[in-house]
C-alpha cells in the first residue's frame, strides 16, 4: 500500500489528480470546522521535517512514472497544512525534475508569511489559496487557527505573493452556514480579492462530512448572492462555484483495495462511487463490511449521503 501517495483522484480544478500526502493526521495550524479530514488533533506552527524526502519522492515519482497517462496533476494535499513540511520545496522540485508532471498545493495560507514558503509555493504550476474569512472574529469561528497566527498579515501576504507569483494561482472560499456567509462577509472578502492577482476565485461548499456535526453548506440563495457579488468586483471570468461532486472516476496505482484506502484516508468517497470502484476491479461489495468489523474504515452520513473515510485514532471524527 503507498505510503504518501493516492489516487489520481477526480479533482474539480486539476483534473485527474495523484495525492501526495506530506502530512500524517492531522498536523495542522488551523482546525477548520468544515475538514474533511476531522478536528486537528497536532496544532503546529514551526515548519518541520515530517516524513524521510527522498522516500517520499522515490514512491510519488515510481508511481508517476508507471501511470503518467492517467495523472494530470501531482497535487501536493495531505492530512494536514502541506507548508509545515520543510522539505516541501526539495519534495517538488524533485518530483518535477524526474517526471516533468505539472505540480499543484491546496494551502490554507496560514504560513504564508514565511519567505521559504513563499519561494516553496512559486515552485508550483498551481496553488490554491484559502480564503474563508477577511474579518478576525469569522476567521476565528470557520478556521479555528493557531494562536500565533495573525489574520492581517496573512492576507497582506497574499496579495504580495500573488504579483510574484507566475504560475496558476487560486483562492478558494468556502461558505458554511450561519458562520461566514452574510452579505457583509462576502463583500469584504470580495473586496479583499480585488487586490489579489489571480486566476480564479472558487466558492465551494462542505459537500463532504465535517469535523463538526453543526456545519452546513449555505443555502442556494446565499451562494447565489456570494457569486453574484464576487463576479461585481472580480468579473464573472474569475469566479467558479465548486458546490457539486466530482466525477466518480476514481483510479488505481497499486491493488484495488490498498488504492481505495489510500483514497478514503484522505478523501472521503460517497459510497455509490466506492461501489463503482469495487465493480470496476470485480472485488465483492461485502469488502467493506469486513473493513468496518476490523475497524479500518467508518461508514458516515452526511448531507443525505452515506461516505467511507479511513479511521484514524489520532483523529477526532465521530461515526454520525
Amino acid at each position: 500500500m503507498p505510503k504518501y501517495v493516492f489516487g489520481p483522484v477526480p479533482s474539480r480544478r486539476f483534473g485527474r489528480s495523484l495525492g501526495i500526502n506530506n502530512i500524517p493526521p492531522k498536523h495542522c495550524t488551523y482546525s477548520c470546522v468544515y475538514c474533511q479530514v476531522g478536528r486537528t488533533s497536532f496544532f503546529e506552527y514551526h515548519r518541520r521535517k515530517f516524513y524521510d524526502p527522498d522516500e517520499l519522492v522515490d514512491e510519488a515519482v515510481n508511481i508517476i512514472i508507471k501511470n503518467y497517462n492517467i495523472i494530470d496533476y501531482a497535487t501536493f494535499v495531505p492530512d494536514g497544512e502541506p507548508t509545515l513540511d520543510i522539505n516541501l520545496g526539495y519534495e517538488a522540485e524533485k518530483i518535477k525534475n524526474d517526471t516533468s508532471v505539472k505540480e499543484a498545493i491546496i494551502t490554507n495560507s496560514s504560513l504564508i508569511c514565511d519567505n521559504s514558503v513563499r519561494e516553496d509555493l512559486k515552485i508550483f504550476d498551481a496553488v490554491s489559496l484559502k480564503v474563508d474569512a477577511v474579518t478576525y472574529e469569522t476567521w476565528i469561528k470557520i478556521n479555528r487557527p493557531h494562536h500565533r497566527l495573525k489574520l492581517d498579515n496573512i492576507l497582506e501576504e497574499i496579495i504580495d505573493f500573488s504579483k510574484s507569483y507566475n504560475g496558476t494561482l487560486f483562492t478558494e472560499t468556502m461558505l458554511v452556514k450561519d458562520v461566514n456567509d452574510n452579505i457583509e462577509e462576502i463583500e469584504k472578502i470580495a473586496s479583499f480579492l480585488r487586490k489579489v492577482k489571480l486566476n480564479k476565485a472558487f466558492i465551494s461548499l462542505p459537500i463532504r462530512p465535517p469535523a463538526e456535526k453543526w456545519v452546513k453548506p449555505s443555502d442556494e440563495e446565499k451562494v447565489l448572492i456570494a457569486y453574484n457579488i464576487f463576479a461585481k468586483y472580480l468579473g464573472k471570468e474569475h469566479v467558479e462555484l465548486l458546490i457539486s461532486y466530482e466525477s466518480g472516476d476514481f483510479y488505481r496505482v497499486d491493488d484495488p483495495i490498498s488504492s481505495l484506502l489510500s483514497i478514503v484516508s484522505v478523501h472521503p468517497m460517497r459510497i455509490d462511487y466506492v461501489y463503482k470502484f469495487l465493480d470496476e476491479n470485480n472485488i465483492e461489495h461485502c469488502i467493506l463490511d469486513k473493513l468496518i468489523e476490523e475497524g479500518i474504515i467508518l461508514n458516515v452520513k452526511y448531507g443525505g449521503y452515506t461516505f467511507i473515510v479511513r479511521k484514524h485514532p489520532e483523529i477526532g471524527r465521530k461515526k454520525k
